[in-house]
């Protein structure tokens, strides 16, 4: 059984030295535009080079509503219930492997038409594979209710504190970086490249499980997003190394994305926080245990000094981030919804392309359990 939530820390958050010079921050403000970026005519009518945007309902407003803090809710884990193989879901479909290790690709299913059976399997099959890049479906062309209503039967859905949202509509996460936008040039004279790993939103005392990203248009080339599977890079470590990650403890901080979002006059919908949570977690449906930490929203360890803490995140963000092995890169296509479990997988867009064509994508990003613990098995 999952612990009870943890209190925030009493002392003063403290970046992980070497990790966080963008991190923080910049790494979503390279992605999206924000409000003082946002042209509203090129977006709607489009430019001498650039179409209008495919789906308008999809456009970024940036409400000033504030809301409360997050309260605790009990999450339900379909994938516990689902038929381990699949009938429901890959019925009529095919499957490719992304690569050996992490990642598939389906065709032939169409998630909408899912009855609860197959939504059950969704989540299971996901947890499995860690992300799935379904080809070929209605997601964007469905109202944003319906979409909606689909993602939530896998849990609460996360309103993003410092996004843009479709108009009435603030649980969908946009990311956006509009027609005509070349400021990724001015981004790499302060950075030699834009991959960022991170977990969507960590900070959260109950971050996301079973997410949903979709195309809405995109460059001609560029922009794939990058996964690694958190689950292999744990049993890549030897006994001993996994035994001492065990019972560690790391805080996770949403209070930089804020602060960078009102310097730019960005809204900051929900005061930030931090939180607590272990370093090794469990899945609820697949027992497996992943790492849970990442650059952009870890800080430090509890109970260790400044020093200590810094050489053993450098460590885990290394072997992350050189674990080709256990990684897989997605390109995205027209009509593609990419899945994936947040808990045991870590992503990062690729920011490479500089000409001005659009990026536009709709997050559906339902929390999940807090994160635990079980018991160190050899």
């Amino acid at each position: 059984m999952a612990p009870a939530l943890i209190e925030e820390p009493a002392q003063p958050v403290q970046p992980a030295v070497g990790y966080n010079h963008y991190g923080t921050g910049q790494y979503k403000v390279a992605f999206n535009s924000g409000p003082k970026g946002f042209r509203a005519d090129a977006e709607l009518k489009g430019t001498g080079k650039q179409p209008a945007a495919k789906y308008p309902n999809y456009l970024p407003t940036w409400s000033e509503t504030k809301y409360p803090p997050l309260e605790p809710f009990e999450h339900y884990e379909h994938g516990k219930d689902a038929d381990s193989t699949f009938p429901n879901l890959l019925k009529g479909g095919q499957v490719a492997e992304l690569t050996g290790n992490i990642g598939a690709e389906v065709t032939g299913v169409q998630l909408s038409k899912l009855d609860d059976a197959g939504k059950d399997e969704l989540a299971l099959f996901v947890a499995q594979n860690k992300v799935v890049a379904f080809r070929d479906q209605d997601f964007a062309d469905l109202p944003i209710e319906e979409a909606l209503n689909f993602g939530g039967y896998f849990g609460r859905h996360h309103i993003h504190p410092t996004s843009g949202g479709p108009a009435d509509h603030p649980e969908v996460h946009l990311v956006h970086r509009g027609a005509e936008d070349t400021t990724v040039r001015d981004f790499f004279a302060e950075s030699t490249n834009s991959v960022t790993w991170h977990s969507d939103v960590t900070y959260e005392k109950q971050p996301p499980g079973t997410t949903f990203l979709y195309l809405l248009d995109g460059p001609s080339a560029g922009g794939d997003t990058l996964f690694v599977n958190q689950a292999i890079a744990y049993r890549r470590l030897s006994p001993e190394f996994r035994k001492r990650l065990h019972g560690l403890k790391a805080v996770h901080s949403g209070i930089e994305q804020a602060e960078n979002s009102r310097s730019r006059g960005g809204i900051v919908r929900r005061e930030p926080v931090t939180s607590i949570h272990p370093i090794v977690r469990t899945h609820p449906a697949t027992g497996e245990k992943a790492i849970f930490v990442n650059p952009q929203f870890t800080r430090r360890i509890v109970g260790y000094k400044k020093e200590e803490s810094d050489f053993l995140l450098k460590f885990l963000y290394d072997h992350i981030a050189k674990g080709q092995d256990f990684q897989a890169r997605v390109k995205w296509a027209a009509g593609t919804v990419v899945v994936w479990d947040n808990r045991v997988t870590a992503h990062s867009a690729l920011l490479d392309w500089d000409d001005g064509q659009r990026r536009h994508l709709a997050r559906i990003t339902p929390q999940a359990e807090a994160p635990y613990e079980t018991p160190f098995e050899e």
